[in-house]
């Protein structure tokens, strides 16, 4: 199927061809038609599925059909964070380059003057955070009284993050008759409820659940010591790969230590994460996407949102404790049908990660021996709730447990158990 398949107006065509679109991927293919005929609609979509122009191009078509000039907001795109808040937006600014449309971003972390300015000289379509929305409609700046379309994006992400009540009170702001599109990679109880809540007799689009990774993705492990991680990651930026890389760390201050480490070993990186300054991460991100910066370190923040263009290779540097936070960390790469690799680090505090990352994805990631830093002896290490490693002490014999084996702590560590 091709973009011209789906009844798209030569405007939006000639946009697409110029981002170098040709085949609409499949939940482009399953959504739009619907959208445009402007039904409610409950995804369930893969990072890297191109989510993004599978609502904004029908949305873009059909306001510039209805031809209704005013200032009024009619389209609002709820979404979690602000790196994934900019790059959608920079998606509307590029599928609608030939419509007379007026775009905007808000978000928090900078001050409100430039956006504010905007606002108030009127917009069609508004990308926003949840506490920056709720700031400008608390001081009477945002009016969504007149909203024709309302996207919620990231909906499980929303309930991670604690925006679950938030998105609660800017729903009972909207107009009841409206247009609703509903996108989240999973669906846990709270997140059903809410789309049940807010969707009318929604079309259904699922494309490649949360538990698949892309098969354009290679995967490999590298079994390391903690200790040896740093001269790890060093090693293979500098011998084995030449391009740009996207690390990923499990925490803020992990991030900066690993971007100090390889600044150290002369290789350009900076770290993204949510103690830094929205002008500071938007400026990491742009010198990682020109290339100016070779390596970008990220926490979780960046796991959804950051779209690379023809990024190869991700690094986790450390497992998340949510497997599936592994899948959309390795979908920055291996996007829209091209090739990437990832590569993931496991120590014993690793390990248990990664049985329940191999289970959630249905097979094994392959193991690569061949790095000066390889060991066979991990041993199963667990956190504390001050987030210190510590061994697990066997359980003792009782006459509960009798003929069970007292483990050795030494044993290696078995990826068939």
């Amino acid at each position: 199927m091709l973009f011209t398949d789906l009844n798209l107006i030569k405007p939006i065509l000639d946009a697409l061809q110029q981002e170098g679109y040709t085949n609409p991927t499949p939940i482009q293919q399953k959504a739009i038609p619907s959208i445009l005929q402007g039904r409610d609609l409950l995804g369930t979509a893969q990072t890297g599925t191109g989510k993004t122009a599978a609502f904004a191009i029908p949305i873009l078509q059909n306001l510039h059909q209805k031809n209704i000039r005013n200032n009024n907001i009619k389209v609002l795109v709820l979404t979690p964070t602000r790196e994934l808040a900019i790059q959608i937006e920079e998606s509307f600014n590029a599928y609608g380059r030939n419509l007379k449309l007026r775009n905007l971003v808000v978000f928090g972390g900078v001050k409100q003057g430039a956006q504010e300015t905007a606002l108030r000289r009127g917009v069609d379509i508004l990308v926003a955070t949840p506490g920056r929305l709720l700031d400008f409609i608390s001081q009477g700046i945002i009016s969504l009284k007149h909203l024709e379309v309302f996207v919620l994006d990231e909906a499980d992400r929303m309930l991670d993050m604690g925006f679950v009540h938030d998105v609660k009170r800017i729903i009972k702001l909207l107009p009841p008759k409206r247009q609703t599109l509903f996108f989240s990679a999973t669906f846990p109880a709270e997140i059903n409820k809410l789309a049940d809540s807010m969707l009318t007799n929604p079309v259904k689009v699922e494309v490649a659940p949360v538990s698949a990774t892309a098969d354009t993705i290679q995967q490999k492990v590298y079994f390391v010591e903690k200790d040896d991680k740093l001269d790890l990651l060093t090693h293979i930026l500098k011998n084995d790969i030449s391009d740009s890389v996207l690390v990923f760390s499990r925490t803020k201050h992990g991030a900066d230590k690993i971007a100090r480490k390889l600044q150290k070993d002369k290789i350009s990186a900076e770290a993204i994460h949510g103690n830094k300054s929205q002008n500071q991460r938007q400026n990491a991100l742009n010198n990682f996407k020109s290339g100016k910066t070779r390596i970008l370190v990220a926490t979780d923040i960046a796991a959804r949102g950051i779209d690379i263009d023809e990024l190869k290779y991700v690094v986790n540097y450390e497992l998340s404790d949510v497997a599936e936070t592994y899948v959309h960390r390795i979908g920055r790469t291996g996007r829209a049908g091209a090739e990437g690799s990832s590569i993931s680090f496991v120590d014993g505090l690793d390990l248990l990660n990664l049985k329940d990352t191999e289970k959630l994805i249905g097979k094994k990631i392959p193991v690569e021996k061949d790095h000066p830093y390889h060991t066979d002896n991990l041993v199963v290490q667990k956190r504390d709730s001050n987030n210190k490693s510590f061994t697990p002490r066997p359980r003792p014999q009782t006459k509960e447990n009798i003929g069970y084996k007292k483990p050795n702590n030494k044993s290696n560590f078995s990826r068939n158990k």
